[in-house]
């Protein structure tokens, strides 16, 4: 699926693009550490790369550890691993970054004022921890970025009548400082905790100065809509992940690059 930005950004999440989609791996996944076979991330990745236009050195796929490391990807590091990394910013052209998820909150940035784009890995910890705010704090002190020029994707996640919690998850963002009347709600029979992560994430960027007419929530639970989106919590934590990316497009034929 894709989510308009502007006209020069491919903004997406990749599918499953299977009939069953019941063992942890059926389907499209380019994450190289989960588990899955070598030879389909590789061919997954081959099949993505020729869709954005790119070759396979232009595709950034971090390896995420619910931490708030954040780096900037430029032509001298893109061909590093970038371990133990939950955000992206680059301000590259025909470079693509993303998150890998699986019912944690994918989040891609696009600054209008500079051309700075990021993408974030938003788990619980993630969240409470501002993974968003930080992002937008980095592109600030790498490009000068303001925050009333970004437009936000909060895309396919784990929604709030999937996403039950224990008490110690709540007490985390409420100690956090989150609006809890707003994004939880304890259900009626079991009495266990459900969090909002999209709200969380949307009210967190909004405060951080991210005009709310421009933070777009995809909406769809990937818990719900297992069969078309990985989630863990459905088919464990040895499963695919869906990639969450963007890209600024370049006017020159990428694939002529290393």
């Amino acid at each position: 699926m894709t989510y308009t930005l502007a006209e020069h950004i491919k903004a997406f999440s990749t599918e499953r693009h299977c009939t069953e989609a019941t063992a942890p791996y059926d389907g499209f996944n380019i994450t190289h550490y989960c588990g899955d076979e070598v030879e389909h991330v590789r061919q997954c990745r081959k099949q993505l790369c020729e869709r954005l236009g790119i070759p396979d050195s232009r595709l950034i796929v971090p390896r995420q550890v619910h931490g708030v490391h954040i780096e900037e990807v430029t032509e001298q590091n893109r061909g590093e691993a970038f371990e133990d990394t939950d955000a992206l910013i680059t301000r590259l052209e025909g470079v693509c970054i993303g998150v890998s998820t699986a019912d944690c909150v994918p989040l891609l940035f696009y600054d209008s004022g500079t051309g700075a784009i990021a993408a974030a890995h938003a788990g619980w910890r993630g969240t409470v921890a501002r993974i968003g705010v930080l992002t937008i704090e980095a592109m600030l002190e790498a490009y000068g970025t303001k925050a009333e020029d970004i437009s936000c994707v909060i895309g396919p996640s784990i929604g709030p009548e999937a996403f039950e919690v224990g008490e110690e998850v709540y007490e985390a963002f409420a100690d956090a400082g989150f609006p809890m009347d707003n994004i939880a709600y304890r259900h009626a029979e079991t009495r266990k905790w459900h969090i909002d992560l999209w709200r969380a994430n949307a009210w967190q960027l909004t405060q951080a100065g991210i005009p709310e007419k421009a933070v777009h929530v995809c909406g769809l639970c990937t818990y719900t809509h297992y069969s078309r989106f990985f989630s863990a919590r459905r088919l464990g934590i040895n499963s695919g992940r869906m990639f969450t990316g963007i890209m600024k497009q370049t006017n020159h034929l990428m694939t002529s690059q290393p």
